[in-house]
């Protein structure tokens, strides 16, 4: 309780987040969070001027000493932690809400992990869901020009699964392809997998073998670092059919 009651004076009165250093103070000395200051003209207590900007040292002093909750305490972490600590651990919560894992669309959809899948055959009725642990995921029109993404889901093992084909331009002129399985799950669920992408034809054949991530972390964290399929457009053409690329996708189940 006393914990509780310290926390509660860091309290940011307009968006009730926890207000941390570097902490600012209006000539009154009420407090307000950095996010929220900059929004505001006036302190939203005494209607005082914010200006010019006081330091309060001695609540510095007091935040580095106190362990603040989660932002995600409301779904369920029961983690607390330095104030320092806050912002990665909150970036990488399992408790944050999902966003839409769709890659190139604007959609800005958050939710819980149970919600994602009706979302995506509510609000993205185009993608198509094979069911097996070993299916043909067929990318058609490779050779249009620009950045394009290819997805469609896969179901097996009780579990959805979204593969991504992607292609980008990360170096001018350099045009590659990034091939990735996600989970429609937690990172713990998805250490339970592993998926193999495979390029079969012409008596040649590229394997690609990893574990699944989560849709928390999304695709742009796995294609940034190249740890997917990664290969550029004259590999493509070795493996593609009329401009139509196959890629054979196996899902197992890893032992516990």
């Amino acid at each position: 309780p006393q914990h509780h009651e310290l926390t509660s004076l860091f309290e940011c009165p307009v968006c009730f987040d926890y207000v941390l250093p570097p902490i600012l103070q209006c000539q009154a000395g009420h407090l307000v969070c950095n996010q929220c200051r900059q929004k505001l003209s006036l302190c939203p207590t005494c209607r005082g001027s914010l200006s010019p900007s006081i330091r309060n040292l001695a609540m510095e002093k007091v935040a580095s000493a106190v362990l603040f909750p989660c932002k995600y305490a409301t779904t369920g972490c029961s983690l607390t932690l330095h104030h320092t600590e806050k912002p990665e651990h909150e970036d990488i919560c399992e408790y944050r809400p999902y966003s839409c894992p769709c890659p190139g669309t604007s959609c800005k959809w958050q939710g819980s992990l149970e919600a994602v899948m009706s979302h995506l055959m509510h609000a993205h009725k185009s993608i198509t869901t094979l069911q097996g642990e070993d299916i043909v995921f067929l990318a058609t029109d490779i050779n249009l020009p620009g950045a394009v993404d290819w997805v469609m889901m896969q179901s097996c093992f009780g579990h959805h699964f979204m593969l991504v084909l992607e292609k980008q331009e990360k170096y001018e002129g350099h045009q590659q392809f990034f091939a990735i399985v996600l989970l429609i799950g937690t990172r713990k669920q998805a250490e339970n997998f592993a998926y193999r992408l495979e390029l079969n034809g012409n008596r040649r054949r590229l394997t690609w073998e990893a574990t699944p991530r989560s849709i928390h972390d999304g695709v742009a964290a796995a294609t940034h670092n190249s740890d997917c399929l990664v290969f550029d457009t004259a590999i493509a053409h070795l493996f593609a059919d009329n401009g139509n690329l196959g890629i054979n996708v196996t899902i197992s189940t890893c032992c516990p």
